[in-house]
């Protein structure tokens, strides 16, 4: 059995893992990929040109993969939204185990029968 004081450890980090949502800015889901273009020129192949780089986000909506193109600026923003996005994450999934805990600590479970050994009968 778990003492008061665990129970009030573990309702401390719930509480450190509640204000950590509070500091956490936009979200977004998906990923960001940096893109470049190699170009060669068809009379000198030695030559080649680059293009780039170029950002897209990726996510799915309702099933589908979008893809926008972004410029860097944007690029910048939606990554820190999607680093938000599993820091979030990270913490929720935190915040879950300790409510597991912090539930079964402060509430009555179903009390287990005792078993009553059987005579064998030789038939």
């Amino acid at each position: 059995m778990r003492t008061a004081k665990e129970l009030h450890s573990l309702q401390q980090q719930y509480r450190r893992l509640k204000e950590e949502v509070l500091q956490i800015g936009l979200i977004a889901l998906g990923t960001i990929t940096p893109r470049t273009i190699v170009r060669t020129y068809s009379n000198d192949r030695r030559k080649k040109k680059t293009y780039g780089p170029y950002y897209q986000w990726t996510f799915k909506l309702q099933g589908k993969t979008i893809t926008v193109n972004l410029t860097e600026d944007q690029a910048v923003a939606f990554q820190n939204a999607i680093d938000n996005q599993r820091k979030l994450e990270t913490i929720l999934a935190k915040m879950q185990e300790l409510s597991r805990s912090i539930l079964q600590i402060t509430t009555v479970g179903v009390r287990k029968r005792v078993r009553v050994p059987q005579a064998k009968s030789n038939p």
